[in-house]
């Protein structure tokens, strides 16, 4: 009897445990205004820390093991930024503010195989950062105005970027020989900003901040199989839910979160958030989103089953660009 009691209580701790893995973690978030990073408690709401980065910081994303930050420091007005603030999250201290060079406006950023990959708005390119030698190691050119946001698969091998001004999407496709590369120019609605590729991998969907509308791209064919027109205002970020079931987009000047049902591409609820909500993070669980609202100096914590705020997390002026740490 003793020993079927320990087995169960191992059992139920290892249950636990695992169950405890999808939720455990920190947030992330960049204030553009303050020009600051805070990590927070998601749970409690409790903010841990505070870093100063530099000017206009956009988007940020953080190590595999979670102890390290890299943020985008886009610049603000007529003053471009070009520098990447490498943040230690554990002593909440920049460690180095690596210096671009010629490129400038940095935004969009990915990691993938330890590097991060950034969007240089300015120079129409997307290059790649190696933290490991300090130094850019690689770049490529788009043509594209606005070379704005960007996604990498596992591997590097594939690299997505939405291009503002050109009403496009970039698809690059490394080829056997690591220097040869192929570009597909995907032409989509007008002003494409956020973006995210299905968990299936099959699909790229597009919001386009100034028509309204998502393009849906079959990545097989590499064309747009499906327009949605949700007469949006302004959209600005789009992510699917884990699960692929749903994808949420803000709408930064109607202060709207719109949540699509991503089977039947049909608009099942529109959540007022505030003024200016922007950036969107869904943790692993995928129970909850985080949604920045810019303009009212918090992040709200939208609970995806009953879609309604489950709480506000004060974070400074301007959120926008959020991560997740483990």
């Amino acid at each position: 009897m003793r020993a079927t009691l320990t087995a169960v209580l191992i059992l139920a701790l290892v249950t636990i445990d695992a169950a405890g893995q999808g939720t455990s973690g920190r947030l992330v978030v960049l204030n553009k205004e303050d020009a600051t990073l805070v990590t927070v408690d998601p749970s409690s709401g409790k903010v841990l820390g505070r870093v100063a980065t530099g000017e206009g910081p956009h988007e940020v994303v953080v190590s595999d093991d979670g102890r390290t930050a890299f943020v985008a420091n886009y610049g603000t007005g007529q003053s471009p930024g070009g520098t990447i603030s490498v943040i230690d999250l554990t002593a909440h201290k920049e460690v180095r503010k690596f210096d671009l060079g010629p490129l400038r406006r940095p935004h969009g950023l990915a990691m993938s195989d330890g590097k991060v990959y950034f969007t240089a708005e300015a120079n129409r390119l997307v290059a790649r950062y190696d933290p490991s030698t300090n130094a850019v190691d690689w770049l490529m050119g788009t043509g594209q105005t606005g070379t704005h946001m960007v996604l990498v698969n596992q591997d590097g091998g594939k690299v997505y970027t939405a291009n503002i001004g050109s009403n496009t999407m970039t698809i690059l496709e490394r080829g056997q020989n690591p220097m040869a590369w192929s570009a597909t120019l995907v032409p989509v609605g007008r002003g494409p900003e956020g973006f995210d590729l299905s968990p299936d991998g099959r699909e790229l969907w597009a919001a386009h901040s100034q028509d309204g509308g998502v393009s849906v791209v079959d990545l097989g064919s590499k064309t747009v199989t499906a327009t949605i027109d949700l007469k949006t205002k302004r959209s600005n970020r789009l992510k699917f839910t884990p699960d692929g079931k749903l994808v949420l987009i803000t709408d930064l000047d109607a202060g709207q979160l719109v949540v699509v049902d991503a089977a039947s591409r049909k608009e099942t609820k529109r959540l007022a958030l505030g003024r200016m909500p922007e950036g969107i993070l869904i943790p692993p669980d995928g129970g909850r989103a985080f949604v920045a609202v810019a303009g009212e100096g918090h992040v709200a914590v939208v609970d995806l089953k009953t879609f309604e705020v489950a709480r506000r997390i004060e974070t400074g002026k301007g959120p926008d660009g959020m991560a997740w740490a483990r």
